[in-house]
């Protein structure tokens, strides 16, 4: 029993296994961007290899996510009044329910580079769970588009948008709210909505100016030592998190404002991205093992050069794959962060779309609609430039042989022929 029970240790403290035909959340299993589909294409446009192309109307910068055959998404009107949950038949393209989710009378200032349908939706068998920050959380029935439940008494001010993603962990969903007036983490019973537990954020943010304080992450799970983690990044730092009770692991003060990635977590180290950082590392590998306030003795090593304050990172194997905010894809060792070879992507490119990664090729998008594809590996290698309409804000997901692309205009699913 005791070996058995180690092999499982063991197992769960590994990345998690990706499912090649489920993209369940922001960035798929576990919000690594990893999937073990193979034979998707390496080359397309809008004639070659597009399965089928769906408008998708107003606004939305979330993320596709993919369960059996359907594909939802969100979007919103430009002003923020009326919030939408749109599901796409994934064989056909077809739009099989246009779900009016909130109605806002007086919504906040977005800037006009988010949108107030940023967050990705998380989905399982049967419920499909939308945020859209202080406007509201929901869950709706897959099959026929109804409402089972909602919450929109938690707020914040974001400042800037909504751009938290939430997860889903067991009988549990994760949102939060980092805005520039408060900063907390709220736990949900994903079977009613009803609030399991909330914690605000204990940091000293240096700062009484609101836009130093919020931050759009998406948090991770991880296992380390038989114990659950939930790696929670904000502005200035990471707090981990007993997930069943919000108690307070550990924590990091790093600096940075508008953090944006989920951590990475492998070879006993999380990977975090925090933002934006006027000094100090802009990446950093922090081992998870410790209690309390871990600043200066758990930050294992830390880069700055050619560091994304929005595209997430991506860990294959032993190596990290970085694309930054102008398209410098780089390499790092993930033991050391030694750096293995960097090269630039495009001329003039911006890039706010996460890379991911299947079959030993990397895919990522940038703000033109050019899609990128080089090859995993400790040689830089671009395999093909490939160009779609509208230009790409939200993150690609991969299901079957596919890859599930939104562009600011359309839904595409891309497929070889």
């Amino acid at each position: 029993m005791r070996v058995v029970l180690t092999i499982l240790v063991v197992a769960l403290s590994a990345p998690l296994a990706p499912a090649a035909d489920v993209w369940a959340q922001f960035r798929g299993p576990n919000g690594t961007g990893l999937s073990d589909s193979k034979g998707l294409p390496t080359k397309w446009d809008e004639k070659t290899n597009v399965a089928w192309k769906t408008a998708i109307h107003d606004k939305g910068w979330s993320s596709p996510v993919v369960w059996g055959k359907q594909v939802w998404l969100t979007t919103a009107r430009a002003d923020g009044k009326e919030m939408f949950a749109v599901c796409v038949d994934r064989d056909s393209g077809k739009v099989l329910h246009d779900v009016k989710v909130f109605t806002v009378a007086k919504p906040a200032f977005c800037h006009p580079f988010n949108s107030y349908a940023s967050p990705t939706p998380a989905i399982e068998d049967g419920r499909v769970y939308l945020h859209f920050g202080t406007y509201g959380t929901a869950c709706l029935d897959t099959a026929t588009g109804k409402k089972l439940w909602e919450r929109r008494d938690l707020h914040c001010d974001h400042f800037r948008g909504p751009g938290s993603s939430p997860i889903v962990w067991n009988d549990l969903l994760f949102v939060h709210f980092d805005g520039a007036d408060k900063q907390y983490v709220v736990c949900l019973n994903k079977s009613d909505g009803t609030t399991v537990w909330q914690k605000d954020r204990v940091f000293d943010y240096g700062t009484i100016d609101g836009d130093g304080k919020k931050a759009y992450a998406t948090p991770s799970i991880i296992l380390v030592n038989g114990q659950y983690q939930l790696v929670s990044p904000a502005a200035v730092g990471t707090i981990a998190y007993e997930p069943r009770t919000g108690k307070e692991i550990w924590k990091v003060q790093h600096g940075g404002m508008n953090a944006a990635a989920p951590p990475l977590y492998g070879f006993g180290t999380v990977f975090i991205s925090p933002g934006y950082v006027p000094r100090g590392h802009k990446f950093l590998a922090i081992r998870p093992d410790g209690k309390g306030d871990v600043t200066s003795t758990h930050v294992a090593w830390g880069s700055s050069k050619s560091v994304p304050t929005r595209p997430a990172p991506l860990l294959v194997g032993d190596l990290l794959y970085l694309v930054d905010d102008s398209g410098i894809a780089s390499c790092l060792e993930a033991k050391g962060g030694k750096p293995v070879w960097s090269m630039r992507l495009g001329a003039r490119s911006a890039f706010s779309s996460s890379p991911v990664c299947a079959d030993g090729h990397v895919y990522v998008f940038d703000q033109s609609g050019q899609g990128y594809v080089f090859k995993t590996g400790r040689k830089a290698e671009l395999v093909a430039t490939n160009a779609l309409e509208g230009g790409c804000m939200a993150s690609p997901a991969i299901a079957g042989k596919a890859l599930f692309v939104r562009t600011r205009t359309h839904l595409y699913r891309i497929e070889k022929k």
